[in-house]
């Protein structure tokens, strides 16, 4: 954490002064980072610049963190005197259960291990119910820990042809438990979790494995902004199962889109437009190749979602435009998953932002807390999106405050 004493950019700088460094490094112009935000160049260098008789006000922190990749809002303030949870969400009760799974280390294995089929079986249910789930993280924490010593145990025990199966199997539950760790403060854990399923994966010689841990891993890149990095290690996974997609399977086929999306969305995260619609067109290919109703578990990659898809590709491009026509024509996709189509909602609210339409943004984000509740008292963009409006038109500042409330931001 930090404190500002040891602050990479210099604890004596303002706010300005570090809003102009972020700036500079991102390569923005002032009038390009304050159209983001809905100000004029001349404000914003006057920020820079320290002439304004007081720092911005919370909501525009907010939408400057965002505009700049920024994820910890003391890189701006230079202390921890502002509030960040909207970043980060509340530790899970369950978290502590499923960091001793982690950590359990069967290097003397000993007991009962249970048949592949068993664990595939049980892995299978926790996907169902964690998509079915409401209250998917914690669903999901109640199965974690012993799923994951069982399956760990299994890889440690199993020889030959039955540990590579393990090993695969080991990769996919860490993928799904890194879907639990996402938006905690536990990056120690999701960083473990994706660096052994790609372990896991190579080990077990299986394409499929392998493009789910590299799928998970892109995440985990791509969220603490190393943009460089989540590509390369896309390009890098799709070249190493390249081999297999002569005659793949529907649930590689279908692996091999999502990671074509994935490319679209960290170009869209790099602002580059191109880029990110191509690959989004890329991934659109392999999706109408798929059955009308196949949906993949690990991904959400699937016909269905590729709507959802563009809102997010619109979204981070700050094309307001488009990312509002992409929202009215994906807002009632089916989408089969309750916390996906939960995140779905919160996307179509950042693209309502976008528009500045304030009431849209509320009532989007209700939806979503209907919708999977979990989801967006973990979601980022979700809680700062209403910490905002809390703040926001006069009108909306009760039901902005209550659904803050809800997801747990007035603790």
């Amino acid at each position: 954490m930090n404190d500002g004493t040891n602050d990479a950019l210099g604890p004596a700088l303002t706010i300005g002064q570090r809003i102009r460094i972020k700036r500079e490094q991102r390569g923005m112009t002032r009038e390009v980072l304050a159209g983001l935000v809905g100000k004029s160049a001349s404000w914003l260098k006057a920020v820079e610049s320290g002439r304004l008789q007081q720092n911005p006000r919370l909501p525009i922190i907010l939408q400057l963190a965002e505009a700049l990749r920024v994820r910890d809002l003391a890189e701006l303030t230079g202390d921890q005197s502002m509030p960040v949870r909207m970043f980060t969400g509340p530790g899970h009760p369950a978290l502590e259960d499923v960091r001793a799974a982690i950590n359990f280390a069967p290097l003397l294995p000993t007991g009962i291990v249970q048949p592949l089929t068993t664990l595939r079986a049980r892995l299978d249910a926790a996907w169902r119910i964690r998509h079915s789930s409401p209250d998917h993280r914690t669903a999901l924490g109640q199965l974690l820990p012993a799923l994951l010593r069982d399956v760990q145990l299994a890889a440690a025990m199993y020889r030959d042809a039955d540990r590579r199966r393990a090993l695969a199997l080991l990769a996919e539950t860490y993928g799904l438990t890194q879907m639990f760790l996402a938006y905690q403060p536990a990056q120690d854990l999701l960083w473990r979790v994706a660096d052994r399923a790609l372990m896991a994966a190579q080990e077990s010689e299986d394409p499929l494995a392998l493009t789910c841990a590299v799928w998970f891993l892109v995440a985990a890149h791509r969220d603490t902004g190393n943009f460089e990095a989540a590509q390369g290690i896309n390009q890098q996974g799709m070249a190493a199962v390249e081999p297999a997609m002569t005659d793949p399977s529907v649930d590689l086929q279908a692996m091999w889109g999502a990671l074509c999306f994935e490319l679209a969305f960290t170009s869209a995260r790099l602002g580059e437009t191109g880029d990110a619609w191509l690959h989004w067109e890329e991934a659109a290919r392999v999706a109408e190749r798929l059955p009308a109703a196949y949906y993949q578990p690990w991904t959400s990659f699937s016909r269905v979602i590729m709507g959802a898809h563009a809102v997010t590709v619109a979204v981070e491009l700050h094309q307001g435009g488009e990312s509002a026509r992409q929202a009215d024509s994906a807002l009632s996709a089916p989408i089969p998953s309750r916390p996906r189509r939960g995140r779905h909602l919160i996307e179509v609210a950042r693209a309502h932002q976008l528009q500045r339409d304030h009431a849209a943004v509320l009532g989007t984000l209700e939806l979503a807390q209907q919708t999977a509740p979990e989801t967006i008292r973990y979601n980022g963009y979700a809680r700062r999106m209403t910490l905002e409006l809390t703040e926001g038109p006069a009108y909306l500042r009760p039901q902005a405050r209550e659904l803050a409330d809800r997801i747990g931001l007035l603790v």
